[in-house]
C-alpha cells in the first residue's frame, strides 16, 4: 500500500484508538484455524455535518486496512418533531469518491446537480458516484417535516479506483430486490454489497467490496469466510461482540482485522446489531481535500477549479430543498 498523503486544508481527520476490553468470563468464543486477528479497535468520535450529529469511525486514517473505503459516519439517531426543521447538509461537491447512504430508520431527501430529486427510506441504499465531480444536498425533507420521526443511518464513502476517477457522475437508489439476505439460527444478514454464504447483491461496483448489515441473537455466533487478501472491519451499532482473543467490541466501536486469513469469528452473549465491510485494497496513493478524494495534488487542484468554474453544477439550485 502506498503512503497516504494529505494536503493543506484537508477535512479528512484521524480517529481514536481504544483501550482494548476483554471478556473475563462467560466467553462464547473458541479459536478456529485460519481466523483473522484484530489489528486495531477504534472509538468513533462525535462531530457534526451540517445540522446533523454524527459518530465518525474513520476518515482518511488506517487506509491500508479499510481500503476501498475511506470514511465511515453513523448519523443520528435524531428524533424529529413534526413541524420542526429536520436535519440538513447544505449543497456541497464531491469528486473521485462514492458517498453511500443506508438508512436504519426514517427517511431523507436527496437532490443533486444531475437532476435527481427523491426521498430515500428505511432499508434503502443510495450510491452517489461523484466521478469527475457533482454537487448534492441532503436533508430530512417534506415527509420528516410533516410527520416527524427518528432518523438513523450511515454515510460511508467508497473510494473510486484511479482508472475511473474522472468518469461521468451518476446517482442510484437500490431497494430490497437488488440486495440479498441470509437467515440463520443465530443471526440475520443483509447483503448490501458483495457476497456472503452464497447470497449475492445485484449492485455493480468498480472494484470488489462488501457491505453487510447483521442482527445477531443472544448467544449467537458467526464464522464469516472472507477473501484473505481483502480488508475487513466490523462496526457495532447496538449491543456488544466478542472477537478473537476474547476481545470485546461495544457500540460505536470499530474493529479492523489484519489480512492473511479468512474467517471472522464473532460471538454475542446478549445480542448485537453491526455492520461488516471490506474489500480489495486499491493500493493507490490517496490525496484528499475535503469532499475530493484523488490520487495526486494536481487532480485536487483540477477539482477545485472545476467546482469554482461551475462545471460541477450550481449549489444555489441544488440547495433549494423540496
Amino acid at each position: 500500500m502506498k503512503r497516504r498523503k494529505f494536503i493543506k486544508g484537508s477535512a479528512i481527520l484521524g480517529t481514536t484508538i481504544a483501550t482494548p476490553l476483554f471478556f473475563k468470563a462467560n466467553s462464547g468464543m473458541f479459536e478456529m484455524k485460519g481466523n483473522r486477528k484484530v489489528a486495531y479497535i477504534l472509538d468513533a468520535n462525535k462531530s457534526m455535518v451540517g445540522t446533523l450529529p454524527i459518530l465518525r469511525a474513520f476518515a482518511g486514517g488506517h487506509t491500508d486496512l479499510v481500503s476501498p473505503y475511506v470514511l465511515l459516519d453513523e448519523f443520528g439517531p435524531v428524533d424529529i418533531t413534526p413541524g420542526k426543521d429536520p436535519y440538513k447538509v447544505e449543497a456541497h461537491p464531491h469528486a473521485g469518491v462514492i458517498p453511500t447512504t443506508y438508512l436504519l430508520e426514517g427517511s431523507g431527501h436527496h437532490k443533486d446537480s444531475l437532476n435527481y430529486d427523491f426521498q430515500i427510506s428505511r432499508g434503502e441504499f443510495m450510491m452517489f458516484n461523484s466521478g469527475k465531480g457533482a454537487i448534492h444536498m441532503e436533508e430530512g425533507g417534506k415527509k420528516m417535516i410533516e410527520e416527524g420521526g427518528r432518523v438513523h443511518g450511515f454515510q460511508i464513502w467508497l473510494n473510486i479506483p484511479a482508472a475511473h476517477k474522472f468518469i461521468d457522475p451518476s446517482t442510484d437508489v437500490f431497494r430490497d430486490p437488488s440486495m440479498a439476505s441470509v437467515d440463520k439460527k443465530d443471526y440475520s444478514l443483509k447483503v448490501i454489497l458483495g457476497e456472503a454464504f452464497g447470497k449475492k447483491s445485484k449492485i455493480d461496483l468498480l472494484s470488489p467490496a462488501f457491505y453487510f448489515h447483521v442482527k445477531m441473537k443472544e448467544n449467537g455466533r458467526m464464522d464469516l469466510p472472507t477473501n484473505p487478501g481483502h480488508n475487513a472491519f466490523v462496526y457495532v451499532v447496538k449491543g456488544s461482540l466478542e472477537l478473537e482473543g476474547q476481545k470485546a467490541l461495544v457500540a460505536n466501536q470499530l474493529a479492523l482485522f489484519n489480512r492473511g486469513e479468512s474467517l471472522i469469528n464473532l460471538y454475542s452473549q446478549h445480542g448485537a446489531e453491526f455492520l461488516i465491510l471490506g474489500g480489495e485494497p486499491l493500493k493507490e496513493t490517496v490525496y484528499s481535500y475535503g469532499p475530493f478524494v484523488m490520487n495526486n495534488e494536481q487532480q485536487i487542484i483540477q477539482c477545485i477549479q472545476n467546482y469554482r468554474s461551475g462545471k460541477m453544477g450550481n449549489p444555489a439550485l441544488v440547495n433549494q430543498g423540496y
